[in-house]
């Protein structure tokens, strides 16, 4: 590996993607047309890791069950209206993400109005009216869910979204600007956009109205809990670690032993949901189920639109990926803390706040793996050899 600010070694769109959990050494930025190359070996972890993820829930299922009064330790500490644990495992989820970032880059991705446009538009535009649609066609019968799906639409993804760009091997350089977009469009039209979609559009439509107050302040910390502590870490990190001891050192030898982190913070995190919400979850299994329908359609509908948008801009594969998981995500950090600061921690709109990322997980997870099928079939160039490799 080079060590000038120009290279950047291949990366392949292969099968498994949790190579970077694993520590694998390549740790480099995509570029919008690098060219995959074959990397036969996978690590257990790579391969396994939908299983980690189920797992993770299973067991986190079992402790909210078996642990009497667990939920409700954990979720007695809270910071920007999360729960502690869910915000420490996010954090340590994020960090080493962020650390891969070449910030000296950020340049070559804001300048690119190919990118940025379609996902304002994506993200700001048609996600929450998808989901509005989506929460009345499907929930006709159900208000409390219904706006807590709409509330969970208006949030966008500024959080685990990096995890799964990262595993799709988007673009990162990409991921950091659109992420850092959207926490500046949350701030300024959560709360504007919340009385349009619950308030002034229904009433238009000749339906039944709901209320949301929100301040801007109160998404101020959210965003600079969630994005700004593992952006600031990450990009300290980077800079000490280069000045020290080389881009080579730092890209080769630092961020492999980073990288576990990623995954040890999402399965944690997973763990902490599922302890949270077992009862819920096995009290009202129907009530989950009708919640997960609206929701399943949503990112199936928001992925697979965004990427066929990004392949008909000619964006590449990296960025295409990086717009498709900015646009199906959602924040359900803040969502969730809206839902109880609004509504109460019992209602309906919290629970499906809390469903959100029970059935968002496994769902870009599993994206992730057509992302990166799509990789081969839909972006190979002629002469490229597109194998099964690391997302490293």
């Amino acid at each position: 590996m080079r060590s000038t600010p120009d290279s950047t070694p291949d990366r392949t769109y292969g099968l498994a993607p949790g190579s970077t959990a694993a520590g694998a050494p390549d740790s480099s930025t995509v570029r919008p047309h690098a060219t995959p190359h074959v990397r036969p070996r996978l690590s257990t972890l790579d391969r396994l890791l939908p299983v980690w993820i189920a797992a993770a829930m299973a067991s986190g299922l079992l402790l909210g069950r078996v642990i009497t009064g667990l939920g409700s330790a954990l979720d007695s500490v809270q910071i920007g209206g999360t729960s502690l644990p869910i915000a420490l495992g996010l954090l340590v989820m994020m960090y080493p993400v962020l650390a891969k970032v070449r910030y000296g880059e950020l340049d070559r991705v804001g300048t690119d109005r190919r990118l940025l446009v379609p996902s304002l538009l994506l993200n700001w535009v048609l996600g929450p009216a998808v989901m509005f649609a989506l929460a009345w066609l499907l929930l006709p019968d159900l208000p409390a869910y219904r706006t807590g799906l709409i509330i969970v639409g208006l949030a966008r993804c500024i959080a685990m979204v990096l995890i799964w760009n990262d595993l799709a091997c988007g673009d990162r350089e990409a991921a950091a600007v659109l992420v850092a977009i959207n926490s500046i469009f949350q701030i300024v039209a959560f709360a504007g956009l919340g009385y349009f979609y619950l308030q002034v559009l229904p009433g238009w439509l000749g339906l039944p109205t709901d209320g949301i107050r929100v301040s801007a302040a109160q998404i101020a910390a959210n965003v600079a809990v969630f994005l700004g502590i593992p952006l600031a870490a990450g990009y300290l990190t980077r800079q000490v670690g280069e000045r020290t001891r080389g881009r080579t050192w730092y890209e080769t030898r630092m961020l492999p032993r980073l990288a576990p982190l990623a995954l040890y913070g999402l399965l944690f995190t997973v763990v902490v949901l599922f302890a949270l919400q077992g009862d819920a979850i096995t009290r009202h299994p129907l009530d989950v189920a009708r919640i997960a329908v609206p929701l399943l359609v949503y990112f199936a509908l928001m992925w697979g639109g965004s990427l066929m948008l990004g392949r008909r801009l000619g964006l590449g594969y990296p960025r295409t990926a990086t717009l498709a998981f900015t646009a199906a995500g959602n924040n359900f950090e803040l969502a969730i803390a809206v839902a109880i600061g609004v509504y109460g921690a019992t209602s309906g709109q919290a629970l499906a706040g809390v469903v959100g990322p029970l059935i968002e997980v496994p769902a870009l997870l599993g994206l992730v793996y057509v992302s990166l099928w799509a990789a081969r079939r839909l972006f190979a160039q002629p002469g490229e050899q597109v194998g099964v490799g690391s997302a490293g």
